[in-house]
Order: C-alpha cells, then structure tokens, then sequence
C-alpha cells in the first residue's frame, strides 16, 4: 500500500480555490475506484497556503494507468481547468505503508 502526496504551494488568496478543485476531484477519483482523497490545508508549515492532497492506493502502476485515463476524461479537465492560475508550484510525494 503507498500513500500519494501531491503538495501545492498556492498564490495568496487561492488556497480555497484549490481546495474546491481537489474536493470537486475527489467525487471523480472515487468514481473510477482509486478510494476517497484526504485534503489538508496547512497550520504551521515551511511555506504559507500549502494545499494537500492525499491518497492510499494500493499499486503504483495501477494508480498511473488510472490517473492518465482520467486525465483523458472531459469532467476531470473540468475540474482541473485553471488551477495553474492557483499555483505557484507544487510536488508529489510517494510512501510506502511499512506493516
């Protein structure tokens, strides 16, 4: 099992935005059966208007076959329309759940 991280360094004034984008995201992921994504906003952090996302998936190549498909899809670039325009840059993260 991994945990998928995609962190966003947002522009002043545009984490709710985002934060709008990746609930919005998060109806479509559980969709396609990719599981529900946690979204997290920064309190104390290295930087100001953080944004996270955060998901378990159990299988790397699984969860990016998966995500090109839905990138492909016409409701996900919907809601991902603009949100570079949120940004100013951001990273993925990738763990693996130790048991």
């Amino acid at each position: 099992m991994y945990v998928i991280r995609e962190i966003m360094h947002c522009k002043p004034g545009k984490v709710r935005a985002m934060v709008e984008k990746f609930h919005n995201l998060n109806k479509l992921t559980k969709d396609v059966g990719m599981g529900t994504m946690r979204v997290m906003t920064d309190v104390a952090a290295e930087r100001y208007w953080t944004v996270i996302s955060e998901i378990e998936v159990p299988n790397i190549d699984e969860f990016e076959q998966t995500s090109k498909k839905m990138m492909a899809d016409p409701k996900f670039q919907e809601v991902m329309k603009g949100y570079h325009d949120l940004v100013e840059d951001g990273r993925r993260e990738i763990y693996m759940i130790e048991k």
